[in-house]
């Protein structure tokens, strides 16, 4: 005989039955519960939507709700982070994969004061347009404080870009979070912004996880490090390390457990013990912020208003921005005169 089993699905509870040698098994007498289990189920159980969803290069939990992910999760490596893909030719726009009565659109985040800000950040994916392309989904978006996104969250992208020119895998998990405020009666209650007429929420803070692997072959723990920081502007003065959280506090506030293939107990050393924690300074980050402008200025005049601005800042231009200043000057010259260059004549 062989043994058969009618598993309910709703309850760990398990009925085992023996089948005949022909193989065939019925459940002649179903108990109460499972009728009821059937008739709870007959016509389907709410849906919250694709629990995770995957692209090329990161994969996600949307909050059909909120119109937000919940976490975005990424893996980076050197060779990921080189490469030709340019942002240019990325627009933000709705997932398809997402029923659009779920969607964010564009037109939430227009004049709504908020910038639309990546988890997975476009600059991570330059070894593939397709890669980049997708970061660009508004299910990969926030509402973002602008000066928080173009200042202290973008310089955390580029410190986990800069960490895989010392570790060979860096994962990183990013997402809000909508915390609880303490207000003057003391109690606490959780209140948000929302943008749009899909009612896009905002969050208060924003986190990111970051685990990063030394190489495949060695024998080195594994670095982690969890952070959160306000959805608010946040100057130079301020370290990454400030504003680090135990990850069992982050897990709490985000009802979400990271990395759960990883013993946390054992054999994991803190990030910023392992690493710097470093973030740019304002001087070498105007540098790195200019050549960007000076790279994608189509202009002459764009180009000499970039070069000005840096100009008023006191911040001499490094080796690498002069020759690019040259570089895209000549460029634009030729263009501007039909391929003939006036700053440098032959002859």
């Amino acid at each position: 005989l062989q043994q058969l089993t009618c598993a309910p699905r709703c309850r760990g509870r398990r009925k085992t039955l023996r089948a005949s040698a022909n193989l065939v098994a019925f459940c002649l007498f179903p108990s109460l519960e499972s009728v009821e289990e059937s008739l709870l189920e007959q016509y389907g159980f709410p849906i919250a939507g694709t629990e995770t969803r995957c692209y090329t290069n990161h994969a996600l939990s949307y909050d059909q709700a909120k119109r937000v992910p919940r976490w975005v999760i990424e893996h980076i490596s050197k060779h990921k982070t080189l490469g030709n893909a340019d942002r240019r030719h990325c627009k933000f726009r709705p997932d398809p994969s997402i029923p659009l009565m779920f969607s964010a659109v564009n037109e939430d985040y227009i004049g709504s004061g908020w910038s639309r800000g990546h988890m997975a950040p476009a600059g991570d994916n330059k070894f593939s347009i397709q890669a980049m392309a997708e970061t660009f989904y508004l299910s990969n978006i926030v509402p973002q404080n602008y000066k928080n996104n173009a200042g202290f969250w973008n310089r955390m992208e580029m410190y986990c870009r800069e960490l895989t020119e010392r570790f060979e895998d860096v994962w990183i998990v990013s997402g809000p979070l909508t915390l609880p405020q303490t207000g003057d009666d003391g109690k606490k209650r959780v209140t948000y912004q929302v943008i749009g007429k899909g009612d896009v929420a905002v969050p208060s803070h924003l986190y990111k996880v970051i685990l990063a692997r030394r190489s495949r072959m060695s024998s080195e723990p594994l670095v982690l490090g969890a952070f959160v920081v306000p959805n608010d502007p946040i100057g130079f003065s301020h370290q990454l390390p400030e504003f680090q959280v135990h990850i069992e506090d982050l897990e709490k506030m985000s009802g979400l457990v990271f990395f759960p293939q990883v013993d946390k107990t054992k054999d994991l050393k803190n990030i910023c013990d392992v690493d710097t924690c470093k973030l740019m300074g304002f001087d070498e980050f105007t540098l790195y912020i200019t050549a960007r402008k000076v790279h994608s200025a189509r202009t002459l005049h764009r180009l000499e208003k970039v070069m000005s601005e840096l100009r008023e800042t006191g911040i001499e231009p490094d080796e690498y921005l002069v020759k690019l200043y040259k570089k895209k000057e000549e460029e634009l010259v030729k263009v501007l005169f039909g391929g003939s260059s006036l700053l440098h004549p032959s002859g």
